[in-house]
């Protein structure tokens, strides 16, 4: 389950559509020019939002609340 505030999880979940659709699109043979696996691209999706909800002041907050 994510933990974060509503604007980095609509953030995440826009960056996966677009990758998805990127990657849904060379399968169809609309894009030649990315040579990565997809596993590559979610890997390097994920570390971004993780690093950028670590950054948040509300992902932070509302992860400290849920511990106490």
């Amino acid at each position: 389950m994510m933990m974060g505030c509503s604007k980095c999880i609509k953030l995440g979940g826009a960056a996966f559509l677009v990758l998805g659709v990127v990657f849904l699109l060379r399968d169809l043979g609309m894009f030649t020019f990315w040579n990565i696996q997809w596993w590559t691209a979610l890997f390097i999706v994920w570390g971004i939002g993780s690093l950028g909800s670590a950054n948040c002041r509300d992902c932070r907050a509302i992860r400290e609340g849920k511990k106490k």
